[in-house]
């Protein structure tokens, strides 16, 4: 799992961020692959993926609201661990990395961005669903 948010830091380089009187202007990604994009909203409470994906890389970016993000690889014996994600926070899963989000006391809107099977008539082609992953942590 990685990280980066659009607003604070950069996630390479080549990702600019441009201020001036009008508002700003953010990259999310540069010279990426970028399949499909999806927007999810997801009311408080609710919990979604505990799935993996055997070759497809997702990315999240935390619109509005917050959400947990667990995350932990396949066949590995250790307890998930969880990512509290915040607006402009983008996540990414990477093939064999199982992910689920729960969102807080808050809705949260975010937009998935998909370097793979994903969308359309794809959208289970290349996804596994697991067991629930997510544990019993207190919220931030």
């Amino acid at each position: 799992m990685e990280t980066y948010n659009i607003y604070k830091h950069k996630k390479n380089d080549l990702l600019g961020s441009f201020y001036d009187h009008r508002g700003s202007i953010n990259d999310i990604f540069y010279q990426s692959n970028i399949e499909h994009v999806t927007l999810i909203s997801s009311e408080k409470n609710s919990i979604r993926g505990n799935h993996y994906h055997k070759k497809t890389t997702q990315h999240i970016l935390v619109i509005s609201g917050s959400l947990e993000y667990w995350y932990k690889k396949i066949n590995d014996d250790e307890a998930p661990k969880v990512f509290y994600a915040k607006t402009g926070d983008v996540v990414t899963s990477k093939p064999l990395e199982i992910h689920a989000m729960r969102t807080t006391e808050e809705a949260c809107l975010f937009m998935v961005f998909t370097e793979g099977l994903r969308g359309g008539n794809d959208y289970e082609n290349d996804t596994f669903r697991v067991e629930s992953i997510i544990g019993q942590l207190p919220h931030p």
